[in-house]
C-alpha cells in the first residue's frame, strides 16, 4: 500500500498548478498527449526501419488465425511462415499479384483514388461490398495492423500505409508483402506457399503457379489452390492475360505499367 500511495503522491504532484495552487487539467492532459504522440510516432516509425532492413518474424493476423483454430475442432493449428528475400521470391509472382490487386503499383504512392471512388459508389448500390486496397495498403494491415473492419484500424491503415510508402522502396513493399500474405488456412508468404502447393521454392514458381496463387488473394480460406474451383481456374487465365499484357515481366526501375482495360 505505501508504494501504490507513493507513486499516486508523485503522479499528482506532476500535475501542474497556479499561483492560486489550483490544478491545471488541461494542461496536464495537453502534455500528456503530447508525449504519447511522440511516443507513437517514434516507435512506428522505428520499427518501419527496422523492417526495412529485417524480416517481419510475425504479424498480428498470423497471430488472430492461430487462435480460431485453437477453437474450431474442424481446423487444425497451423502456422507456416518461412521469410525469403527479394531475390528469392519468382517475378512471376511478383508480377501476377500486381495483375491481380493492384496494377497501378509501380505508379501510385499508396492509394489508388480512382479505384477508391468507383468502389464507393458501387457499394452504395450492392450489398457484396468491393475493396480498392493496394498492395501497399494491405501489406501495412497485414504486417502491422489487426484484422477487422472498424475505422480505427482504417485509420492506422492510412498512416502505416504512407509510412511504409515513404520510408520503404516498392520492392521493399513487395517483399513484405509477399512474405506474409495469407494464401490459405495457417499458410502465409510465397515460399511456405510454393513448398506446401507445389514441392518447391518460391523462387522457382513458373508463371501458371504464379498466377493460380494469385488467384486466391481475394479469399484464401475459401479459395483453395490445391483444389481451384471453376472460379479460381478461371481468375487465373485471366491473371496470365494481364502478366502477357505486361510483357511477362515487371520493372521497378523504369515502371512499365500498361493501359489497365476493364475486368
Amino acid at each position: 500500500m505505501s508504494i501504490f500511495t507513493s507513486t499516486l503522491r508523485r503522479w499528482y504532484r506532476s500535475v501542474p498548478q497556479d499561483g492560486n495552487g489550483k490544478l491545471r487539467w488541461g494542461l496536464y492532459l495537453r502534455k500528456v498527449a503530447v508525449r504519447l504522440a511522440l511516443w507513437f510516432f517514434g516507435v512506428t516509425i522505428g520499427i518501419t526501419l527496422l523492417y526495412t532492413v529485417l524480416p517481419v518474424p510475425i504479424t498480428p493476423l498470423m497471430v488472430a488465425r492461430c487462435w480460431q483454430q485453437s477453437w474450431d475442432e474442424t481446423r487444425e493449428v497451423r502456422l507456416k511462415h518461412d521469410w525469403v528475400a527479394f531475390s528469392g521470391i519468382s517475378p512471376h509472382l511478383q508480377l501476377a499479384v500486381v495483375c491481380s490487386e493492384d496494377q497501378d503499383f509501380l505508379e501510385h504512392e499508396g492509394f489508388d483514388f480512382e479505384a477508391i471512388e468507383k468502389a464507393y459508389k458501387y457499394n452504395k448500390t450492392h450489398k457484396r461490398k468491393r475493396g480498392a486496397s493496394t498492395i501497399s495498403q494491405q501489406t501495412a494491415k497485414n504486417v502491422f495492423l489487426w484484422p477487422s473492419r472498424s475505422w480505427l484500424r482504417k485509420a492506422f491503415e492510412v498512416y502505416f500505409t504512407f509510412l511504409i510508402e515513404t520510408i520503404w522502396s516498392k520492392e521493399r513493399i513487395m517483399t513484405a508483402y509477399l512474405n506474409s500474405i495469407e494464401f490459405g488456412d495457417g499458410i502465409y508468404g510465397a515460399e511456405a506457399a510454393a513448398r506446401q502447393f507445389f514441392g518447391k521454392s518460391a523462387k522457382e514458381l513458373n508463371r501458371q503457379e504464379a498466377a493460380l496463387l494469385a488467384s486466391v488473394l481475394p479469399n484464401p480460406l475459401i479459395y483453395r489452390v490445391e483444389t481451384p474451383s471453376a472460379d479460381v481456374r478461371k481468375r487465373q487465365q485471366w491473371v496470365l492475360g494481364q502478366m502477357r499484357m505486361w510483357g511477362g515481366k515487371i520493372d521497378y526501375d523504369d515502371p512499365n505499367t500498361p493501359k489497365k482495360t476493364e475486368k
